[in-house]
Parts: structure tokens; C-alpha cells; sequence
């Protein structure tokens, strides 16, 4: 089953997980037993690092970005790796769709990019760079169609 993992650090990684064990597979993607499920668009799941934030993970800005993008709002902070699959009309987990697969490459890339530039250019403050950002998420993932 096609799904996507994305680190901290923007990097994105095509993963082929099993269709019997993907939960199993999931949590040793996520490296943790404790793994919550977010839908933030109805045809994918991330699965995130249920302690990650209490434990000090490092924040996910690329899978913030695009959780807040599909959402259409700024959401609460992810820590840590994040796993994206598809949901099925019955809310199981599924294969990725190629366009939100696209979404959350193309979104990552811009947070990637992004935050280079700002070691140049810094934002003018905190909320200056999620408009920014946010911003930037809306049109890749428009662009991508949804």
C-alpha cells in the first residue's frame, strides 16, 4: 500500500507498506506503539507520534503546513515523523492518493525551500511567517488540484 513518510526536516520518502500488518509497519516508521490518527482531508490520514510533542520531537513544519492547508486553518503543532495514507469511504486506512501525494511533495519542497530563504531573509515575525507559509501550502496545493 503507497503511503508517504515526512521528517522533520522536510524530507518526503515513498513508502510501500503491507495491506495485513500497515499498522504494525506504521508504527516503526513512527518508532512508537502510541500512534494518533488525524484527518485533515477526507481521503488521507496522518498518522502521528502519539507522545511526540511530550517527549520533544522535533516540530513538523511540512506536515503542519500541509494539515493546515488541507484544513484550511492553522492546526496545533506535530512533532516528530509523520506517515500520510489514504482513507477509504469506510475510514480504513488505504493507498495514497497520487494527487495528495503530490500535495505533500509539493508542499514540502515550498517548506523546505522556505525555510532556506529565511536564513537570508528572516520573516518579521512568527505570524508574518505561517501567513507566509500557509500561504505558499494554499496555492501548491490548488495547483495540485483536490
Amino acid at each position: 500500500m503507497y503511503a508517504l513518510r515526512i521528517d522533520p526536516d522536510a524530507t518526503v520518502t515513498d513508502l510501500h507498506l503491507p495491506a495485513a500488518d500497515a499498522h504494525i509497519a506504521i508504527q516503526e516508521h513512527l518508532v512508537s506503539d502510541a500512534v494518533d490518527q488525524g484527518i485533515y482531508h477526507r481521503q488521507a490520514v496522518l498518522h502521528v507520534h502519539g507522545n511526540g510533542l511530550k517527549l520533544g520531537l522535533p516540530q513538523n513544519l511540512a506536515a503542519w503546513t500541509l494539515a493546515s492547508a488541507w484544513r484550511g486553518m492553522p492546526l496545533y503543532p506535530l512533532a516528530g515523523p509523520i506517515v500520510i495514507t489514504g482513507r477509504a469511504a469506510s475510514g480504513d486506512v488505504a493507498a495514497l492518493d497520487n494527487d495528495l501525494a503530490q500535495h505533500a511533495k509539493g508542499v514540502a519542497q515550498t517548506v523546505g525551500d522556505t525555510l532556506s530563504e529565511w536564513r537570508e531573509r528572516p520573516p518579521a515575525s512568527n505570524e508574518a511567517a505561517i501567513k507566509e507559509l500557509l500561504a505558499y501550502a494554499a496555492r501548491d496545493v490548488a495547483s495540485n488540484g483536490q
